[in-house]
């Protein structure tokens, strides 16, 4: 069989070769012609799956070593007879050790304020969770699992949830049409409902907050922001970086095991799919809340500062800063 990998999917190669013909290529080099003939192709986030791409080739099977699916047209993939899979939850924990090790740093503390967390999801749930641990009021706000009649959360609405939070962090995908749709969830309206000096964290996708009214609230003093995924990354708006508390380079979830689950699951849904037993040892396995979880456990596992420095540095750097980040381990 024959599968074409994206180059920078770490702890990958050597382990689909025995069963495989394997190409390696970077993310922006998947054309047409070179996956006309793959079975599998094993991508990152910025490879864009559709009719333009897929359109007569063999591929029966895609994998994505990501949590999110924007880069796919699923209803196209679906409709020609290819199988598609994520690896959802894969960074969940080193998302939470971002969020909350720049919110302590930020001054939020767990003893007297409350957290606001939108989107109740795998990554989602954790930051709450680390909140319950650390001895924070949570709020959550996650209308499907509400209508769904989940029981692990009493569920508020967004706007109580704006008014009595001192953070508010965003865990939603990408959704710009359906029921609930998250593009510019966070707009002029919402941060009108904010509390003043309350921090605003975007770790999910770029355009769920508009940058316009997130701006002017920032240059009022309105609110504080920690952003570490943009509305056009890889091109950034400087101005809200360089106002905002902390500014990353899209790596909130960039632990080395985060990266070890993802490609662990994408190896095991390729395998699945074609019945093979793809080598996963020494990847890391599914989530184990830690031990003893404290503020300073957390913010001595990481620190946000020098990342925010790097980019600050060098804006347009973003993809090569992405591309070479020495990934993290997680708070243990």
């Amino acid at each position: 069989m024959k599968i074409i990998a994206d180059d920078n999917i770490p702890y990958l190669k050597g382990r689909l070769e025995p069963f495989a013909d394997v190409t390696y290529v970077d993310q922006d080099d998947f054309t047409p012609g070179l996956v006309k003939d793959a079975d599998a192709l094993m991508i990152r986030t910025r490879t864009r799956c559709d009719s333009r791409l897929l359109d007569g080739s063999s591929v029966k099977m895609i994998a994505t070593a990501t949590i999110g699916m924007d880069q796919f047209d699923l209803p196209w993939c679906h409709a020609a007879g290819i199988e598609t899979a994520n690896a959802p939850g894969c960074n969940a924990p080193g998302v939470a050790q971002y969020v909350w090790s720049a919110l302590l740093r930020a001054g939020f503390d767990p003893e007297k304020m409350t957290l606001g967390v939108v989107g109740h999801g795998n990554v989602g749930s954790i930051v709450a969770r680390w909140g319950d641990l650390l001895g924070a009021k949570v709020l959550v706000c996650d209308p499907p699992r509400a209508e769904a009649g989940m029981t692990d959360r009493d569920y508020v609405r967004l706007e109580r949830l704006l008014a009595e939070s001192d953070a508010v962090t965003l865990h939603t995908p990408l959704l710009r049409d359906g029921r609930h749709p998250t593009h510019h969830l966070i707009g002029s309206r919402e941060i009108s409902l904010m509390r003043p000096g309350a921090i605003l964290v975007n770790a999910a996708r770029g355009s769920v907050i508009d940058t316009i009214p997130v701006k002017e609230a920032l240059r009022d003093g309105r609110i504080r922001a920690i952003i570490d995924t943009w509305e056009g990354e890889p091109v950034i708006d400087r101005e809200l970086l360089e106002m905002a508390e902390y500014g990353t380079f899209h790596i909130a979830g960039y632990s080395r095991q985060g990266k070890q689950r993802a490609t662990r699951m994408a190896l095991e849904a390729v395998g699945r799919h074609f019945g093979i037993d793809f080598p996963t040892d020494g990847l890391e396995g599914p989530y184990a809340e830690p031990q003893a979880l404290t503020p300073g456990k957390i913010m001595d596992s990481y620190d946000p500062a020098a990342d925010t420095a790097m980019l600050r540095s060098d804006p347009a750097a973003f993809e090569r800063l992405r591309a070479e980040y020495n990934y993290r381990p997680e708070v243990l």
